[in-house]
C-alpha cells in the first residue's frame, strides 16, 4: 500500500502523526504510534498515550488525559465544562481515557465521565458518568451491557 495515498501529514513525532486540516492546540503531549485523523480539534494542554488512535472528525476538549492504545471512532465529542460557557476553567471536569479504553464512534463524553482501563462505550452513546475498568458501556444514556471479556469473545 502506497503511504503516500491520503491527506497530508503532520509530523508530530518521529512515529505520530496527524492529517489535515485539523486543529492542533498548546502543550499537546503525544506519545509514540499516535495517528490524529483529519478535521480534529484536539485542546490545549491535552495529553494522547503511545499507541492511540484517534480517528477523524473528533472534538476533544482542553485538559482531556487519554492514555496508551486507546481507539476514538470517528465524529466523537468529549467535553469539559458542566455550564458552557462558564469561562471559568477552574470550573471544568476533564475527561480522563485510561488505556486501552475504546470509544465507538458518534459518541459523546461529558465532563468527568471517565473510561476506565479496557472499557468500552459503544458507537452513538452518551456517557454521563464513569465507566469502571473492564466494562462495555452503550444507549443514550449509556448503561452497562457487559464485561469487556464478553464483548471481546463477541470479536
Amino acid at each position: 500500500m502506497d503511504e503516500d495515498i491520503g491527506g497530508e501529514r503532520i509530523s508530530l513525532s518521529a512515529t505520530s502523526c496527524a492529517y489535515k486540516p485539523c486543529y492542533l492546540g498548546k502543550n499537546l503531549v503525544v506519545g509514540e504510534h499516535v495517528s490524529i485523523g483529519a478535521m480534529c480539534h484536539i485542546g490545549r494542554n491535552v495529553t494522547i498515550g503511545d499507541n492511540s488512535n484517534i480517528q477523524g472528525s473528533n472534538y476533544i476538549a482542553d485538559r482531556t488525559t487519554i492514555g496508551a492504545s486507546v481507539f476514538i471512532g470517528p465524529n466523537s465529542t468529549i467535553l469539559n465544562d458542566k455550564y458552557p460557557p462558564s469561562g471559568n476553567a477552574e470550573k471544568w471536569i476533564p475527561v480522563e481515557v485510561h488505556n486501552n479504553a475504546v470509544v465507538g464512534g458518534g459518541c459523546t463524553l461529558l465532563p468527568g465521565a471517565n473510561l476506565g482501563e479496557s472499557s468500552v462505550l459503544g458507537g452513538g452513546s452518551v456517557l454521563t458518568k464513569p465507566i469502571p475498568a473492564g466494562e462495555v458501556w452503550a444507549g443514550n444514556p449509556a448503561r452497562f451491557l457487559m464485561t469487556r471479556e464478553e464483548y471481546d469473545n463477541k470479536r
